[in-house]
């Protein structure tokens, strides 16, 4: 009989434990989430990181390549500069902007190397200077950037169609003394070169 009452008050001490589990489960705070810009706010930021980045004063230069993204409120500062006053001159701009939480700087700075600046210029002669794809050279701010980092050669930008990005990485690859060429261009509108050279 005395091990009959000892199996109920137990039975019934789990139960409570097991409600009153629950009920603190259930006040217990939600995980915090990631603030995120809305549809319109997420639009805006962007446009006025790019105006910022294109605004700064040392970035109109070909090999120098700046992109971001944004992460919840925070614009997360990525790619390659030749001069170390950039990466900080980037920050200072966006960190500025309305709505922005946090930059988190991610810009690389290349190593200096008289190499890689002789095969900058080489490079920048074989693509800007090349005729078919000399209007890119035209303005202040060129759209095809040419990143060296000791002899190895990516190209970053965007370009007006499949056929400028061929003859991009065609000239860069036949340079001397670049070791390798990763050709990261994208195409504008690729759909409507498409319908273009589809007749």
């Amino acid at each position: 009989m005395k091990l009959l009452h000892f199996l109920l008050r137990s039975a019934v001490l789990l139960c409570l434990l097991s409600v009153l589990g629950m009920a603190v489960q259930s006040n217990a705070p939600a995980p915090a989430q990631k603030k995120s810009y809305s549809p319109r706010a997420q639009e805006r930021i962007t446009r006025a990181v790019r105006h910022e980045l294109l605004m700064l004063p040392n970035y109109g230069e070909a090999f120098d390549h700046i992109a971001f993204k944004l992460q919840g409120y925070d614009v997360i500062l990525l790619g390659q500069v030749v001069q170390a006053t950039l990466k900080s001159d980037a920050e200072h701009a966006v960190k500025h902007i309305e709505g922005v939480e946090r930059v988190v700087n991610n810009i690389e700075i290349l190593p200096p190397s008289g190499g890689d600046d002789r095969l900058r210029q080489r490079l920048f002669r074989a693509i800007y200077g090349y005729g078919p794809l000399q209007h890119y050279g035209v303005g202040s701010n060129r759209p095809i950037h040419i990143i060296v980092n000791r002899g190895h050669v990516t190209l970053e930008g965007v370009v007006l169609s499949q056929g400028d990005k061929n003859l991009a990485g065609m000239r860069a690859n036949g340079v001397p003394g670049a070791f390798s060429v990763t050709n990261n261009l994208v195409v504008e509108h690729p759909q409507s070169n498409h319908k273009r050279q589809g007749g």
